[in-house]
């Protein structure tokens, strides 16, 4: 089983969008999928926190620890106990704007960029302290209520997988030997659990 994408003509490709070019269509698009499944921020559905809500999340696991992009996506994943996790294409954005406002300045680490907190942003923390707590105890919430219904460590776990996936094979340099090594380790995962 080859997660392989066929565009409008029968062809492999993928779908331009999202970061670093890789949308639904990719070597992780089952994964995706699967995990999209409830929640999120998909298509159709209402945000579950708006930008300037989501600017406060991240700014504050930020203050906490100098972060990547994906590493505040599976944060606050796991923060709610994977009820929610926003996209790629929300969080890259926001933490751009979060640079621009200098709240955070970017620091390359080979060819990811680390995000940290500035001055401001740890002064714009403490003005908006009460609305942060707030925004946490949401997500602690979210959590509490994933852990009593089913399916919440599976959810957990394919957004971990998810976000491993596009942030080891979201580079337009990676090379077939590695996409087929990924994708002999997802087969092999398949078959265990069809032995279940």
């Amino acid at each position: 089983m080859r997660f392989h994408h066929h565009g409008p003509h029968g062809g492999h490709g993928r779908h331009e969008c999202g970061p670093r070019g890789w949308g639904r269509g990719g070597p992780w698009a089952m994964a995706w999928a699967m995990h999209e499944g409830g929640r999120g921020e998909g298509r159709g559905r209402r945000r579950m926190f708006d930008g300037s809500e989501l600017r406060l999340i991240l700014l504050k696991l930020i203050e906490e620890s100098p972060r990547h992009g994906y590493d505040l996506i599976r944060e606050i994943e796991a923060r709610s106990g994977g009820a929610y996790a926003p996209s790629p294409g929300v969080v890259y954005p926001t933490l751009t704007l979060l640079d621009d406002m200098g709240l955070v300045e970017a620091k390359a680490e080979g060819t990811r960029k680390a995000f940290a907190i500035t001055e401001a942003g740890t002064a714009e923390l403490q003005e908006k302290a009460e609305e942060v707590e707030a925004l946490f105890a949401r997500l602690a919430a979210l959590g509490e209520h994933q852990a009593r219904t089913s399916g919440g460590p599976i959810r957990r776990a394919m957004g971990n997988l998810r976000a491993v996936l596009q942030e080891r094979l979201g580079g337009s340099e990676v090379d077939s030997e590695t996409l087929h090594a990924v994708a002999d380790i997802l087969d092999e995962a398949a078959r265990k659990i069809e032995r279940l």
